[in-house]
């Protein structure tokens, strides 16, 4: 063999291994000193550690390594385990809480098909409450415009419909932002002298 010995082939001589590439593997190191050296300090090293005192951990290695993990919990394991800390450790608590969550249940079902059953009502409700809310933010935003730009404005704000809506609110946030805007570069330009 005209090379040194591989880090490889000197574990392997450590080992013990016997084969077909073990006896050039040996034959070089009675000829190379080198090589031998390094098997021999291999073996030192072997040996201080099969030498060296066993020990295992505190038994409160495992929970201050698990305390510094963070374990990704699925959200209804995390639900499931929010209940059960809810839940009463008495027996008596418990079945107390069952009956407390089935009689919400069965209220709640009463309540749904209800208003399924007026479902016209209820369709009703909801457009008199959006509408009460669209006319009062028509309102406001109507308030507004008559104050920055007069009641010329407003009128043309009413007549237009749901255009002027959007039209007036796109003009009102272009100047809130230029507003934003030039307060900045006020404020700014101090600091820059």
């Amino acid at each position: 063999m005209d090379r040194h010995l591989l880090p490889e082939e000197i574990d392997q001589l450590l080992d013990g291994e016997i084969g077909f590439g073990t006896p050039p593997l040996k034959t070089h190191v009675r000829v190379c000193t080198a090589c031998r050296a390094e098997l021999d300090a291999a073996r030192a090293l072997v040996h201080q550690l099969e030498h060296l005192p066993h020990f295992g951990p505190v038994s409160t290695f495992a929970d201050r390594v698990l305390g510094h993990v963070q374990l990704f919990v699925p959200w209804h394991v995390a639900a499931l385990d929010t209940l059960r800390g809810w839940m009463p450790r008495s027996r008596t608590g418990r079945a107390v809480a069952w009956a407390g969550f089935a009689s919400a249940a069965v209220v709640l079902t009463f309540v749904s098909l209800w208003l399924l059953t007026r479902l016209d009502t209820v369709i009703f409700a909801v457009d008199m409450v959006v509408g009460r809310v669209r006319a009062a933010f028509a309102g406001g935003i109507g308030d507004i415009v008559a104050a920055l730009f007069g009641d010329t404005a407003v009128h043309a704000f009413r007549t237009s419909g749901s255009a002027g809506i959007w039209i007036a609110l796109t003009v009102l946030l272009l100047a809130a932002a230029f507003t934003a805007r030039a307060l900045r570069a006020v404020v700014a330009g101090p600091r820059r002298q």
